[in-house]
């Protein structure tokens, strides 16, 4: 069975689309288990990646070309087996349209520091993506959380500078890195 990863912004033109393919790439032959997908909060259907998103995109292995946004329903949602967000508004928002994700909706950067906050044996007998959301979910209260709740988002790089477009790339190429090794040593 495949585990459904959705991604969620604002408009689904520069950061969760981003994600989806920058994880699909760290994945490797891995990601054929999953199905990694895109929404976003305030989304037109339809429209292109952002142009430097996209470039961002390619620079870290991704591929653009196909993406068209989607505005975020309750199906989205409620389909995914876990869901990562560029900020804490969105993980907001998805659990708002389905209170049950909440047990399986993150940001990204707080995905990526409760898993790097773990100890060695803390997932030693977690053998699925599923089961791996869930422990997380569980540990999340145990991980200290950032000086700054704000840490935990990704900034919007919609219309700003290509150094913001770079740094935010980076930032969320780090995280997917850490959740990305997770996913390849339960799967």
């Amino acid at each position: 069975m495949s585990v459904r990863i959705l991604f969620v912004c604002s408009g689904n033109i520069c950061r969760s689309p981003l994600g989806a393919q920058v994880l699909q790439e760290r994945l490797g032959p891995a990601a054929s288990e999953h199905v990694i997908e895109s929404a976003g909060t305030i989304a037109d259907d339809g429209a292109v990646m952002d142009g430097a998103a996209a470039e961002q995109s390619v620079r870290l292995g991704g591929h653009p070309e196909a993406h068209r946004s989607r505005y975020l329903t309750e199906q989205i949602a409620r389909s995914a087996d876990l869901v990562l967000t560029a900020e804490r508004s969105h993980r907001a928002a998805v659990v708002q349209l389905t209170p049950r994700a909440a047990k399986r909706a993150f940001t990204i950067k707080q995905f990526a520091r409760v898993l790097g906050g773990l100890e060695p044996g803390d997932l030693t007998d977690v053998h699925s993506p599923e089961a791996l959301v869930e422990r997380v979910a569980r540990l999340r209260g145990t991980v200290p959380p950032p000086a700054d709740p704000a840490d935990d988002d990704v900034d919007d790089p919609y219309r700003r500078s290509e150094s913001t477009h770079v740094r935010v790339a980076d930032e969320i190429n780090a995280a997917l890195t850490t959740i990305a090794d997770a996913l390849r040593a339960v799967s």
